[in-house]
């Protein structure tokens, strides 16, 4: 077992959390596939997913490195929820609707949405958006809806056939295609959620919301397997354990994480431990009433001595809640708060001109930056972190927090027990 956590990194363990997403964790391993060889190739290092993972993970796979003079192995294991989330995504339109307006309800009625909106614009922005897009696709569907019942009308009255015969046969049959055709309208906005997002922001911020921001207990059965697995591989002939967190996937690995270190299954002697969180939404999550286990999950990290914590986000990412220290706008910094170390990717210096011009109104693809090649890459670089010859601690050590960060607390609540 590696004893001294500032030796060059050979062996590391990754495991990774990822945010809510329908689509099964292969796409994560083709993503590190095709995105690692681009930064290679603008960086000059080396860089393949090579053989089968070792370990007993659910998924994931094997990296080899020759970076910064260092070569370097690395499993990655996911933790796999895709099942869960398209399980929470299987309703029916009037359902979506019904619980689009109670997720309103919560973040409006408990003053969560009001707190949200003194932070950043673009996930608030994100939040709304499918409301306003839900109510303009009823529309469309009615206004498509009355006007083949009119046009049918006009058609009927054309016909010479009697008035009890229209009354009793035309019209019905009118207002029939007229309910089919609004009908369709909303099915082809549903199978074209792919492109407008619509069905799935109103999903995702629904289980978030409708336990009042904990966690199900089916996804807190997966937390304990994932959290069994990171606990096993701090015992192993490791250099460094990284848990990375991506989007809503950073809030569930700060409670795993938290687990973890009550439990006192990170020993002092094994592995570094190392805890990326990147692009995060915990506030959507933190501010809601029932968040307790989370607000306290996040304060008691935020002070610990054995791991190291660093928050990346940026601007540019209209997704998450960019440069928001996640447990100081929570409320629920302590004294003597250590983490995380809150930085920005920077997308506008990172990624060049052309890039960002091909990027920046792509939403959803800018909050997977983070997982990509940047073409003027800076001091993040999701490889070099993952596949590198540094642990974490020592890559961004001496690294200041960006001045532009806000660490003010917003939330309104802050209680860290259940009542």
């Amino acid at each position: 077992m590696t004893t001294n956590k500032a030796e060059q990194v050979r062996r590391r363990r990754v495991f990774y959390i990822p945010g809510y997403d329908p689509i099964p964790p292969r796409r994560y391993r083709e993503l590190y596939r095709k995105e690692s060889v681009r930064q290679a190739k603008i960086s000059g290092y080396q860089i393949e997913i090579n053989g089968k993972k070792s370990g007993t993970g659910p998924f994931g796979w094997h990296v080899q490195a020759e970076i910064e003079g260092g070569s370097v192995d690395a499993d990655v294991d996911v933790l796999v929820w895709s099942d869960i989330v398209r399980t929470s995504m299987s309703n029916t339109i009037l359902a979506t609707y019904l619980q689009m307006l109670r997720t309103a309800w919560i973040y409006i009625a408990t003053g969560t949405l009001r707190r949200l909106m003194r932070l950043r614009k673009g996930p608030v922005i994100a939040a709304l958006y499918p409301v306003g897009m839900l109510f303009l696709q009823l529309l469309l569907a009615i206004l498509v809806g009355v006007a083949i019942i009119k046009g049918l009308g006009v058609a009927a009255s054309l016909i010479p056939i009697g008035d009890a015969a229209k009354a009793w046969i035309i019209t019905p049959l009118t207002f029939v295609a007229g309910a089919w055709g609004g009908e369709r309208i909303m099915n082809w906005f549903r199978a074209q959620d792919g492109r407008f997002y619509t069905y799935y922001l109103v999903h995702n911020f629904t289980f978030s919301a409708k336990l009042g921001g904990a966690n199900p207990p089916e996804l807190e059965a997966r937390m304990r397997a994932f959290a069994d697995l990171i606990a096993d591989a701090l015992t192993q002939d490791l250099d460094e354990v990284l848990v990375v967190g991506h989007s809503s996937g950073a809030h569930l690995a700060v409670s795993v994480l938290a687990d973890l270190l009550r439990s006192g299954r990170v020993p002092p002697d094994g592995p570094a431990l190392g805890f990326l969180t990147l692009g995060h939404v915990v506030p959507m999550v933190s501010f809601l009433p029932q968040a307790h286990r989370l607000r306290a999950d996040l304060r008691y990290l935020s002070t610990s001595d054995d791991l190291a914590w660093i928050d990346v986000s940026a601007p540019g990412d209209g997704c998450s809640f960019a440069m928001c220290d996640p447990v100081s706008v929570s409320g629920v910094a302590p004294q003597g708060k250590k983490w995380p170390l809150v930085f920005s990717a920077a997308f506008t210096q990172t990624l060049s001109p052309e890039r960002w011009a091909e990027l920046r109104w792509r939403f959803f693809r800018l909050h997977f930056q983070y997982l990509c090649a940047f073409d003027r890459p800076g001091d993040y670089d999701y490889f070099r972190i993952t596949a590198g010859p540094q642990t974490l601690a020592a890559r961004y050590a001496g690294r200041a927090a960006s001045g532009s960060r806000i660490d003010k607390p917003v939330s309104k609540y802050r209680s860290v027990a259940a009542r």
